[in-house]
Protein backbone atom coordinates (compact mmCIF):
# COMPACT_ATOMS: atom_id res chain seq x y z
CA UNK A 1 0.00 0.00 0.00
CA UNK A 2 1.22 3.49 -0.80
CA UNK A 3 1.86 5.83 1.72
CA UNK A 4 4.01 9.14 1.64
CA UNK A 5 6.16 7.67 4.54
CA UNK A 6 7.39 4.97 1.62
CA UNK A 7 7.94 6.02 -1.26
CA UNK A 8 8.56 3.99 -4.46
CA UNK A 9 12.32 3.61 -5.21
CA UNK A 10 11.92 4.90 -8.80
CA UNK A 11 11.15 8.34 -7.68
CA UNK A 12 14.66 8.88 -6.85
CA UNK A 13 15.09 10.46 -10.26
CA UNK A 14 18.11 7.93 -11.18
CA UNK A 15 19.06 7.60 -14.56
CA UNK A 16 19.44 3.90 -15.81
CA UNK A 17 23.07 2.63 -15.85
CA UNK A 18 23.05 1.17 -19.36
CA UNK A 19 20.16 3.23 -20.98
CA UNK A 20 18.64 1.70 -24.41
CA UNK A 21 17.71 3.49 -27.29
CA UNK A 22 14.07 5.10 -28.08
CA UNK A 23 12.32 4.83 -31.04
CA UNK A 24 9.86 7.77 -31.20
CA UNK A 25 6.28 7.68 -32.48
CA UNK A 26 4.70 11.00 -32.71
CA UNK A 27 6.09 14.75 -33.42
CA UNK A 28 3.62 16.97 -32.07
CA UNK A 29 3.90 20.12 -29.49
CA UNK A 30 4.68 17.70 -26.67
CA UNK A 31 7.93 15.75 -28.31
CA UNK A 32 9.25 18.66 -29.40
CA UNK A 33 9.21 21.04 -26.40
CA UNK A 34 9.51 18.00 -23.91
CA UNK A 35 10.58 14.78 -24.81
CA UNK A 36 13.49 15.61 -27.23
CA UNK A 37 15.03 18.23 -25.03
CA UNK A 38 14.75 15.79 -21.99
CA UNK A 39 16.72 13.09 -23.77
CA UNK A 40 19.03 15.46 -24.73
CA UNK A 41 19.41 16.98 -21.68
CA UNK A 42 19.95 13.34 -19.93
CA UNK A 43 21.89 11.84 -23.29
CA UNK A 44 19.73 9.63 -24.37
CA UNK A 45 20.10 7.86 -27.68
CA UNK A 46 16.74 8.58 -30.40
CA UNK A 47 17.35 5.24 -32.51
CA UNK A 48 14.33 7.05 -34.78
CA UNK A 49 11.08 9.45 -34.79
CA UNK A 50 8.09 8.05 -36.75
CA UNK A 51 4.87 10.54 -37.78
CA UNK A 52 1.83 10.41 -40.50
CA UNK A 53 3.38 14.05 -41.49
CA UNK A 54 6.91 12.65 -41.97
CA UNK A 55 7.87 16.33 -42.91
CA UNK A 56 7.38 17.25 -39.07
CA UNK A 57 9.10 14.01 -37.79
CA UNK A 58 12.45 15.48 -40.59
CA UNK A 59 12.34 18.61 -38.93
CA UNK A 60 12.83 17.46 -35.19
CA UNK A 61 15.40 15.41 -36.78
CA UNK A 62 17.27 17.97 -38.31
CA UNK A 63 17.46 19.11 -35.15
CA UNK A 64 18.00 16.52 -32.82
CA UNK A 65 20.57 14.51 -34.92
CA UNK A 66 17.78 11.43 -34.99
CA UNK A 67 19.37 9.04 -37.57
CA UNK A 68 15.93 7.51 -38.94
CA UNK A 69 12.63 9.19 -40.25
CA UNK A 70 9.65 7.29 -40.90
CA UNK A 71 5.72 7.80 -41.66
CA UNK A 72 4.62 4.05 -40.67
CA UNK A 73 5.11 2.17 -37.38
CA UNK A 74 5.69 -1.19 -39.52
CA UNK A 75 8.54 0.37 -41.10
CA UNK A 76 10.09 1.65 -37.83
CA UNK A 77 9.42 -1.26 -35.88
CA UNK A 78 11.48 -3.43 -38.51
CA UNK A 79 14.15 -1.05 -38.08
CA UNK A 80 13.53 -1.11 -34.37
CA UNK A 81 17.24 -2.58 -32.26
CA UNK A 82 16.08 -5.05 -30.23
CA UNK A 83 16.28 -3.59 -26.72
CA UNK A 84 14.44 -0.10 -27.90
CA UNK A 85 11.78 1.18 -25.86
CA UNK A 86 9.03 2.63 -28.08
CA UNK A 87 8.28 6.45 -26.82
CA UNK A 88 4.32 6.54 -27.80
CA UNK A 89 3.11 10.48 -27.86
CA UNK A 90 0.09 10.05 -29.55
CA UNK A 91 -3.51 11.02 -28.80
CA UNK A 92 -5.31 8.38 -26.54
CA UNK A 93 -7.58 6.73 -29.53
CA UNK A 94 -3.88 6.18 -31.62
CA UNK A 95 -2.86 3.86 -28.70
CA UNK A 96 -4.34 0.31 -29.82
CA UNK A 97 -3.66 0.46 -33.23
CA UNK A 98 0.48 1.01 -32.28
CA UNK A 99 0.41 -1.30 -29.53
CA UNK A 100 -0.55 -3.81 -32.14
CA UNK A 101 1.93 -3.03 -34.47
CA UNK A 102 4.61 -3.57 -32.02
CA UNK A 103 6.36 -6.83 -30.85
CA UNK A 104 5.38 -8.63 -28.76
CA UNK A 105 6.93 -8.43 -25.07
CA UNK A 106 8.27 -4.72 -26.51
CA UNK A 107 8.90 -1.79 -23.62
CA UNK A 108 6.91 0.68 -24.41
CA UNK A 109 6.21 4.36 -22.97
CA UNK A 110 2.66 5.83 -23.50
CA UNK A 111 1.58 9.76 -23.39
CA UNK A 112 -1.07 9.71 -20.75
CA UNK A 113 -4.45 9.84 -20.89
CA UNK A 114 -4.93 6.16 -21.13
CA UNK A 115 -8.29 7.24 -22.45
CA UNK A 116 -11.10 9.84 -23.29
CA UNK A 117 -13.37 7.35 -21.36
CA UNK A 118 -12.63 4.74 -19.36
CA UNK A 119 -13.74 2.22 -21.52
CA UNK A 120 -10.99 2.79 -24.20
CA UNK A 121 -8.23 2.55 -21.09
CA UNK A 122 -9.64 -1.23 -20.75
CA UNK A 123 -8.56 -1.79 -24.29
CA UNK A 124 -5.47 -0.34 -23.97
CA UNK A 125 -4.51 -2.18 -20.70
CA UNK A 126 -5.92 -5.82 -22.56
CA UNK A 127 -3.75 -5.11 -25.63
CA UNK A 128 -0.60 -4.63 -23.04
CA UNK A 129 -1.76 -7.54 -21.02
CA UNK A 130 -2.20 -10.16 -24.50
CA UNK A 131 0.84 -9.03 -25.90
CA UNK A 132 3.04 -8.88 -22.79
CA UNK A 133 4.41 -5.53 -22.84
CA UNK A 134 5.85 -3.76 -20.31
CA UNK A 135 4.14 -1.09 -20.44
CA UNK A 136 4.26 2.28 -18.34
CA UNK A 137 2.44 5.76 -18.85
CA UNK A 138 4.00 9.26 -19.02
CA UNK A 139 2.75 10.74 -15.63
CA UNK A 140 5.71 12.78 -15.75
CA UNK A 141 4.57 15.43 -13.28
CA UNK A 142 5.76 12.56 -10.21
CA UNK A 143 9.39 13.07 -11.90
CA UNK A 144 9.37 16.92 -11.67
CA UNK A 145 12.46 17.68 -9.82
CA UNK A 146 10.86 19.52 -7.10
CA UNK A 147 8.00 17.20 -6.50
CA UNK A 148 10.99 14.71 -6.07
CA UNK A 149 12.63 16.79 -3.33
CA UNK A 150 9.16 17.06 -1.59
CA UNK A 151 8.57 13.36 -1.39
CA UNK A 152 11.81 13.14 -0.03
CA UNK A 153 11.01 15.64 2.61
CA UNK A 154 7.65 14.31 3.53
CA UNK A 155 8.88 10.45 3.67
CA UNK A 156 11.59 11.49 5.94
CA UNK A 157 8.97 12.80 8.67
CA UNK A 158 10.09 16.33 7.96
CA UNK A 159 6.27 17.75 8.32
CA UNK A 160 5.09 14.66 9.94
CA UNK A 161 2.20 13.52 9.28
CA UNK A 162 -0.21 14.36 5.97
CA UNK A 163 -3.69 15.84 7.13
CA UNK A 164 -4.04 18.33 3.84
CA UNK A 165 -2.97 17.82 0.29
CA UNK A 166 -4.38 20.81 -2.18
CA UNK A 167 -3.75 21.63 -5.94
CA UNK A 168 -4.10 25.45 -6.20
CA UNK A 169 -4.45 26.17 -10.40
CA UNK A 170 -5.85 29.43 -10.85
CA UNK A 171 -3.91 30.76 -14.88
CA UNK A 172 -4.99 31.36 -18.43
CA UNK A 173 -4.27 28.47 -20.18
CA UNK A 174 -3.75 28.93 -24.08
CA UNK A 175 -5.89 26.05 -24.56
CA UNK A 176 -5.74 27.01 -28.76
CA UNK A 177 -2.29 26.14 -29.12
CA UNK A 178 -3.51 22.87 -28.63
CA UNK A 179 -6.46 22.33 -31.35
CA UNK A 180 -7.33 18.61 -31.29
CA UNK A 181 -8.39 19.05 -27.34
CA UNK A 182 -10.54 21.62 -28.48
CA UNK A 183 -13.21 19.18 -29.94
CA UNK A 184 -12.91 16.79 -27.00
CA UNK A 185 -16.44 15.71 -25.33
CA UNK A 186 -14.16 15.78 -22.12
CA UNK A 187 -10.90 18.63 -21.40
CA UNK A 188 -9.98 19.75 -17.95
CA UNK A 189 -9.80 16.32 -16.06
CA UNK A 190 -8.60 14.07 -19.20
CA UNK A 191 -6.01 16.78 -19.83
CA UNK A 192 -4.48 18.28 -17.10
CA UNK A 193 -6.15 17.59 -13.80
CA UNK A 194 -5.58 14.18 -14.42
CA UNK A 195 -1.77 15.25 -13.49
CA UNK A 196 -2.60 15.94 -10.26
CA UNK A 197 -4.54 13.06 -9.40
CA UNK A 198 -1.79 10.81 -10.38
CA UNK A 199 0.28 12.68 -8.42
CA UNK A 200 -1.50 12.33 -5.31
CA UNK A 201 -2.15 8.79 -5.79
CA UNK A 202 1.78 8.28 -5.84
CA UNK A 203 1.65 9.80 -2.02
CA UNK A 204 -1.93 8.32 -0.50
CA UNK A 205 -2.70 5.34 -2.83
CA UNK A 206 -6.21 4.98 -4.04
CA UNK A 207 -8.63 7.12 -2.74
CA UNK A 208 -12.24 5.71 -1.13
CA UNK A 209 -14.31 8.15 -2.80
CA UNK A 210 -13.96 10.85 -5.99
CA UNK A 211 -16.86 13.78 -5.55
CA UNK A 212 -16.20 16.43 -8.31
CA UNK A 213 -17.30 19.99 -10.12
CA UNK A 214 -16.43 20.54 -13.64
CA UNK A 215 -17.95 23.57 -15.99
CA UNK A 216 -17.67 25.29 -19.88
CA UNK A 217 -16.93 28.92 -19.74
CA UNK A 218 -20.06 30.14 -21.29
CA UNK A 219 -18.34 32.00 -24.06
CA UNK A 220 -16.02 29.30 -25.25
CA UNK A 221 -16.55 26.42 -27.07
CA UNK A 222 -14.58 23.54 -26.26
CA UNK A 223 -15.58 21.33 -22.96
CA UNK A 224 -14.89 21.90 -19.37
CA UNK A 225 -12.35 24.00 -17.94
CA UNK A 226 -12.46 24.83 -14.16
CA UNK A 227 -12.85 22.20 -11.91
CA UNK A 228 -12.87 21.22 -8.31
CA UNK A 229 -12.13 17.28 -7.32
CA UNK A 230 -12.21 16.32 -3.54
CA UNK A 231 -10.64 12.57 -2.63
CA UNK A 232 -11.49 10.95 -0.02
CA UNK A 233 -9.32 7.90 1.78
CA UNK A 234 -11.71 6.18 3.56
CA UNK A 235 -11.06 7.52 8.10
CA UNK A 236 -8.60 8.42 7.54
CA UNK A 237 -8.43 12.42 8.68
CA UNK A 238 -6.87 13.81 5.66
CA UNK A 239 -8.55 16.42 3.31
CA UNK A 240 -7.78 16.27 -0.38
CA UNK A 241 -8.75 18.58 -2.97
CA UNK A 242 -7.92 19.82 -6.57
CA UNK A 243 -9.34 23.13 -7.36
CA UNK A 244 -8.60 24.69 -10.87
CA UNK A 245 -9.47 27.43 -13.25
CA UNK A 246 -8.32 27.84 -16.54
CA UNK A 247 -10.51 30.99 -17.54
CA UNK A 248 -8.61 33.16 -15.09
CA UNK A 249 -7.09 36.38 -17.49
CA UNK A 250 -7.26 39.33 -15.24
CA UNK A 251 -3.46 39.67 -14.61
CA UNK A 252 -0.78 37.86 -12.51
CA UNK A 253 -1.56 39.65 -9.61
CA UNK A 254 -3.54 36.88 -8.04
CA UNK A 255 -3.04 34.26 -10.50
CA UNK A 256 -1.98 30.67 -8.81
CA UNK A 257 -0.25 27.72 -9.29
CA UNK A 258 1.04 25.14 -6.22
CA UNK A 259 0.92 22.10 -4.90
CA UNK A 260 1.00 22.22 -1.13
CA UNK A 261 1.14 19.35 1.68
CA UNK A 262 0.50 20.73 5.07
CA UNK A 263 1.61 17.85 8.14
CA UNK A 264 1.25 17.70 11.92
CA UNK A 265 4.76 19.24 11.85
CA UNK A 266 5.21 21.65 9.05
CA UNK A 267 3.83 21.64 5.33
CA UNK A 268 5.89 22.50 2.33
CA UNK A 269 4.78 24.25 -1.33
CA UNK A 270 5.48 23.94 -4.58
CA UNK A 271 4.94 26.62 -6.51
CA UNK A 272 4.72 25.48 -11.05
CA UNK A 273 5.63 28.21 -12.65
CA UNK A 274 5.57 26.67 -15.53
CA UNK A 275 1.68 27.38 -15.31
CA UNK A 276 2.03 30.58 -15.29
CA UNK A 277 1.54 33.05 -18.51
CA UNK A 278 2.22 29.36 -20.58
CA UNK A 279 3.97 28.59 -22.03
CA UNK A 280 6.97 31.35 -21.55
CA UNK A 281 6.13 30.47 -17.36
CA UNK A 282 6.93 32.20 -14.56
CA UNK A 283 9.04 31.18 -11.58
CA UNK A 284 9.43 27.85 -9.77
CA UNK A 285 10.04 27.33 -5.54
CA UNK A 286 10.03 24.84 -3.02
CA UNK A 287 9.54 25.96 0.30
CA UNK A 288 9.41 24.64 3.62
CA UNK A 289 8.27 25.86 6.77
CA UNK A 290 8.42 24.03 10.14
CA UNK A 291 6.76 24.25 13.28
CA UNK A 292 9.87 23.89 15.02
CA UNK A 293 11.40 26.91 13.31
CA UNK A 294 7.89 29.34 13.21
CA UNK A 295 9.79 32.50 13.46
CA UNK A 296 11.97 31.70 10.30
CA UNK A 297 8.61 31.58 7.93
CA UNK A 298 9.02 29.88 4.93
CA UNK A 299 12.44 28.49 3.56
CA UNK A 300 13.89 28.30 0.40
CA UNK A 301 14.69 24.31 -0.26
CA UNK A 302 17.41 23.94 -3.31
CA UNK A 303 16.09 21.49 -6.51
CA UNK A 304 17.43 21.69 -9.67
CA UNK A 305 15.09 21.51 -13.36
CA UNK A 306 11.69 22.07 -13.66
CA UNK A 307 8.45 20.46 -14.86
CA UNK A 308 9.62 20.79 -18.49
CA UNK A 309 11.65 19.03 -19.55
CA UNK A 310 13.24 17.68 -16.63
CA UNK A 311 10.52 15.36 -15.90
CA UNK A 312 10.41 13.42 -18.99
CA UNK A 313 13.38 12.33 -17.78
CA UNK A 314 11.91 10.90 -14.82
CA UNK A 315 9.40 9.05 -16.63
CA UNK A 316 11.38 7.63 -18.83
CA UNK A 317 14.40 6.97 -16.89
CA UNK A 318 11.95 4.53 -14.65
CA UNK A 319 11.37 2.42 -17.23
CA UNK A 320 14.59 1.59 -18.42
CA UNK A 321 15.93 0.85 -14.68
CA UNK A 322 12.82 -1.67 -13.94
CA UNK A 323 14.48 -2.85 -17.61
CA UNK A 324 17.71 -3.52 -16.22
CA UNK A 325 16.57 -4.52 -12.74
CA UNK A 326 17.79 -1.83 -10.74
CA UNK A 327 14.41 -1.24 -9.63
CA UNK A 328 12.13 -3.47 -8.41
CA UNK A 329 8.49 -2.88 -10.19
CA UNK A 330 7.48 -0.17 -12.30
CA UNK A 331 5.02 2.56 -10.70
CA UNK A 332 3.91 3.96 -13.58
CA UNK A 333 2.54 0.30 -15.17
CA UNK A 334 -0.03 0.96 -17.65
CA UNK A 335 -1.79 -1.06 -14.46
CA UNK A 336 -1.22 1.31 -12.11
CA UNK A 337 -2.11 4.38 -14.19
CA UNK A 338 -5.45 3.03 -15.28
CA UNK A 339 -6.07 3.38 -11.65
CA UNK A 340 -5.90 6.57 -11.98
CA UNK A 341 -8.08 7.00 -15.13
CA UNK A 342 -10.32 5.22 -13.04
CA UNK A 343 -10.28 8.24 -10.57
CA UNK A 344 -10.91 10.20 -13.59
CA UNK A 345 -13.86 8.53 -14.58
CA UNK A 346 -15.44 8.94 -11.43
CA UNK A 347 -14.87 12.49 -11.23
CA UNK A 348 -16.74 12.96 -14.51
CA UNK A 349 -19.56 10.83 -13.12
CA UNK A 350 -20.08 12.40 -9.47
CA UNK A 351 -19.87 15.88 -11.72
CA UNK A 352 -22.79 14.53 -13.43
CA UNK A 353 -24.77 13.79 -10.62
CA UNK A 354 -24.76 16.97 -9.98
CA UNK A 355 -24.76 16.74 -6.15
CA UNK A 356 -26.77 16.05 -3.79
CA UNK A 357 -29.84 17.99 -3.09
CA UNK A 358 -30.46 19.74 -0.08
CA UNK A 359 -33.88 19.11 1.77
CA UNK A 360 -35.36 22.70 0.71
CA UNK A 361 -38.93 21.15 1.30
CA UNK A 362 -38.68 19.10 4.02
CA UNK A 363 -41.31 19.27 6.91
CA UNK A 364 -41.89 18.16 10.13
CA UNK A 365 -44.81 17.69 12.38
CA UNK A 366 -43.05 20.01 15.52
CA UNK A 367 -44.30 23.13 16.15
CA UNK A 368 -41.66 25.63 16.03
CA UNK A 369 -42.05 26.13 19.64
CA UNK A 370 -40.66 22.46 20.07
CA UNK A 371 -37.43 22.56 18.30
Amino acid sequence: MTDEFTPHPGYTLALPAQPRPIAVVGAGGIVRDAHLPAYRKAGFEIASITDLRRDRAQQLADEYGIPRVYDEVARAVAAAPRDVVYDIALPPEAHVDVLEQLPDGAAVLLQKPLGNVLSEGVRTREVCRRKGLVAAVNTQLRFAPYVAVARQLIADGTIGELYDFEIRVSVRTPWEMFPYVLELDRLEINMHSVHYLDLIRSFLGDPTGVSAVTVKHPEKSHANSRSDIALTYGDRPVRVVVSTNHDHHFGERYEESYIKWEGTKGAVRVQLGLLLDYPRGGEDRLELVTDDRLADGWRPVPFEGSWFPDAFIGSMSVVQRYLEGSIPSLPTSVEDVFRTMAVVEAAYTSAAKGGEPPAYDLETSKGPTEW
